[in-house]
């Protein structure tokens, strides 16, 4: 996926912040994409990921005077995201805890025949979180390292390190059949 020129979101923004619709339409197609991919990878189901995916956008819209003219608008949304996703989850833990509601178990994914290559979906689901939301937003969003250190609160180096750690990890899990049935077990 290729990202936009980060100056043309940047003018979406600026639009979108001062009441432009058409700018504000363009701006979610434009992202809605890649926020979706986002919020799969992180084991969500593709129901939750809509509903999640719309909580996301109506935080956006409430807050979007706090975005500061001339810093990236990827990592201002993702961090958005990020917490949107966080906070859901803790409200789901927090109704389960008290009985009001029953969480489904995850599906698993779908087992590849030998020989078939497994989907990202499934590889990017063994990962741990932290490394699958970072893989996620540098080759999903096609955002930079320090786009992704800033959506996720962390340093520079801390995204490195986690993108490393989960490209070997693929590397394993794709060039060995064994190691992918071993890790789904």
């Amino acid at each position: 996926m290729i990202p936009e020129p980060s100056g043309d979101l940047e003018a979406l923004m600026q639009r979108y912040q001062a009441g432009d619709r058409e700018s504000a339409s363009a701006l979610i197609a434009g992202i809605n994409p890649r926020l979706f991919h986002y919020l799969l990878s992180q084991g969500l189901s593709r129901f939750d990921a809509e509903d999640l995916l719309q909580d996301v956008w109506l935080q956006i819209h409430r807050v979007r005077h706090t975005h500061r003219q001339g810093e990236p608008v990827l990592p201002w949304i993702y961090a958005i995201a990020r917490h949107v996703q966080v906070d859901s989850y803790r409200k789901r833990t927090r109704r389960r805890e008290q009985g009001i509601e029953t969480v489904p178990e995850l599906r698993a994914p779908a087992k590849p025949a030998d020989g078939e290559q497994a989907d990202f979906e499934e590889l990017i689901g063994r990962l741990p979180e932290s490394q699958r939301e970072v893989v996620t937003m540098l080759k999903v969003a096609g955002m930079s390292c320090e786009e992704v250190a800033r959506a996720t609160s962390s340093t520079v180096g801390a995204v490195k390190v986690k993108a490393h750690r989960a490209y070997e990890r693929l590397r394993k899990l794709l060039g060995s059949p064994a190691e992918l049935r071993r890790s789904r077990d």
